[in-house]
């Protein structure tokens, strides 16, 4: 149990930045370029997994044995393609739909997809031994 909220707390940590580069991106993206929120949500988000990856792969969830690196890379980007759908679906509900501000629905969408990626990750990619920060 005891590595399960290590695991969780640096997971924490690695999510609290790859949301900092999330979010700047979404809004310098929407609010400096015009772009439409869901496009920008959906660029900051591919920039934020590319960290995202580097970090919990290095710092959260140790390689599980008998999955190839290339596997792992693979399972990591299908994931993380499940989370863009999750988080550009509710911002585009938020926004559309409900016609809440693109901020505010970015932070609960990114509180859902946090969930769906733990869970996942650890399902379906960690070896289960610790990692240190």
């Amino acid at each position: 149990m005891q590595h399960l909220i290590q695991q969780i707390m640096k997971f924490g940590i690695v999510g609290v930045l790859a949301f900092t580069i999330d979010y700047s991106l979404m809004i310098a993206l929407t609010e400096l370029a015009g772009l439409n929120p869901v496009v920008s949500a959906t660029i900051s988000f591919i920039v934020s997994v590319a960290f995202n990856y580097a970090a919990s792969m290095h710092y959260v969830f140790s390689h599980k044995k008998g999955i190839s690196k290339q596997r792992e890379t693979i399972t990591f980007v299908l994931l993380s393609a499940i989370g863009l759908l999750i988080n550009d679906g509710l911002i585009w509900i938020g926004t559309e739909i409900v016609s809440i501000d693109y901020r505010i629905v970015k932070i609960f969408s990114t509180a859902v997809v946090m969930v769906w990626n733990f869970v996942s990750r650890k399902l379906l990619l960690d070896g289960g031994d610790s990692r240190s920060l």
